[in-house]
């Protein structure tokens, strides 16, 4: 995820977007100082600071320099480009080697991906969305995406961004949200929750109910439907999309007309089988979720709550419809189908797909990718039949 940041594109380091569109944002992905900017460091309008590609003549195929690291021998040609401009990118040490401030100025996914498109001269359309900032909890601001000359009322998608609760922020995860915007035409709402380290468990998960209920009372002034209302999320992001729907269960709150989770956390468990298979992937390691872990929960009790390892939540009746997507490159690929298997063992409509030659994080590089824009248009055709 960043630095070597890889989950989450952590601090933005190792996280891309698919969709050429959605990548006119990628630019500000990195940027921690725009006209809308929070502690957290999220701009405003990332597309005022999209890349200039102009110049740029016929885009070139996209192929790695050096062959398939040991680690991924299957992996798909312009993810191993992607991965081999990270490493460029970032220094020797291993993320979890370094404090959390380091980590989070690390190079991002983003930078990487717009790296590559340089190389290879993809260039990207301007982006037909609209954004505006508001404070959806104390603390706590998003940034809303609003298609231009949108009249409403529209649905609503909550979006909540990854980075193992610790790093990356509204701009790592921009070209995320814009490429799901733009192929459903939604207003998404994309959440600024406080980080650990410091703001441990269960802070993020709070914050990120909170936004939603503010979405629910508060939809109509921001030209959305509250009747109409989905969440979604990456990584982290996706774990906390997953909590949402169950506190929103419990708490006697509606209930999200969809939940799309992307490579979503959904254990506590460092030994399952693609733990142990991917143990040393990039830009997600074992070693460097461990250290998400370390950073967010208060003790080792955190991991077996039910918000943390979804997988172990006793009682999954009665939530949201799931699109959940994989990466076969990825430690997280074996909680994400345990889970999505639990969702429908509990009669919960599921969608599944996994991604086989790709890494966690691939779900951004639709602008390289071709498997992100695949995974892309099936998350956005999941959410659009759900919000119809």
């Amino acid at each position: 995820m960043t630095r070597s940041s890889s989950l989450f594109a952590g601090s933005r380091f190792w996280l891309l977007t698919p969709l050429v569109a959605s990548l006119v944002g990628l630019a500000a992905c990195n940027s921690n100082t725009t006209s809308e900017t929070s502690s957290a460091g999220m701009a405003t309008d990332s597309t005022a600071m999209a890349m200039d590609t102009s110049a740029m003549g016929a885009p070139k195929p996209v192929q790695p320099a050096g062959a398939a690291p040991a680690w991924a021998p299957n992996i798909a040609p312009e993810m191993q480009t992607v991965i081999e401009k990270l490493a460029s990118l970032s220094g020797p040490t291993p993320p979890e080697k370094l404090p959390v401030a380091e980590v989070r100025k690390g190079p991002s996914a983003t930078d990487a991906t717009m790296a590559v498109m340089k190389d290879f001269g993809i260039q990207t359309p301007p982006s037909p969305l609209d954004t505006m900032s508001r404070e959806v909890a104390p603390g706590v601001k998003a940034r809303i995406y609003v298609p231009k000359g949108a009249t409403g009322p529209l649905p609503v998608v909550v979006y909540y961004h990854g980075g193992g609760w610790v790093i990356a922020n509204l701009d790592t995860y921009d070209p995320s949200v814009r490429a799901l915007a733009e192929q459903t035409g939604a207003i998404f709402v994309s959440v600024a929750y406080r980080q650990a380290p410091e703001n441990k468990f269960p802070t993020a998960h709070n914050d990120s109910f909170a936004a939603y209920q503010w979405v629910l009372k508060n939809a109509a002034s921001i030209k959305g439907d509250p009747k109409r209302v989905a969440v979604a999320g990456e990584s982290a992001g996706g774990n906390l999309a997953a909590a949402v729907c169950m506190m929103a269960r419990d708490k006697g709150i509606m209930q999200p007309k969809h939940q799309l989770l992307v490579y979503p956390i959904a254990g506590y468990d460092l030994n399952t089988p693609s733990y142990q298979k991917n143990a040393a992937a990039k830009p997600l390691s074992k070693p460097f979720m461990a250290w998400f872990f370390d950073k967010y929960l208060r003790t080792p009790a955190d991991g077996k709550s039910p918000m943390i390892s979804l997988v172990t939540a006793p009682n999954l009746k009665g939530l949201a419809p799931a699109t959940v997507i994989g990466a076969g490159i990825d430690p997280l690929m074996s909680e994400g189908k345990t889970y999505a298997d639990k969702l429908k063992a509990a009669g919960v409509p599921v969608t599944y797909q996994l991604y086989d030659n790709v890494t966690h994080e691939f779900f951004g590089m639709g602008a390289v990718v071709p498997q992100a824009k695949e995974a892309q248009a099936l998350a956005a055709g999941e959410l659009k039949k759900a919000l119809q």
